[in-house]
């Protein structure tokens, strides 16, 4: 499991491989609100990146 995110609280992340693909959901433990990103298989570090900023901006609520 991932070390904490310290604005986030706990965040699990889940990593599916689909032929050269690879799918990241990122799910936030407190609310259990969950995104998911889609990219490179060889790339899982920056797709991981990517799941928890998205998971950050869907926490954040709409832009005004």
């Amino acid at each position: 499991m991932p070390p904490p995110e310290p604005d986030l609280g706990e965040v699990i992340l889940e990593l599916t491989r689909n032929g050269s693909y690879l799918k990241c959901s990122a799910i936030h433990a407190a609310t259990g609100r969950e995104v998911s990103a889609i990219g490179p298989a060889d790339q899982p570090e920056a797709l991981k990146r990517v799941a928890v900023a998205k998971l950050k901006r869907a926490l954040a609520g709409p832009a005004a």
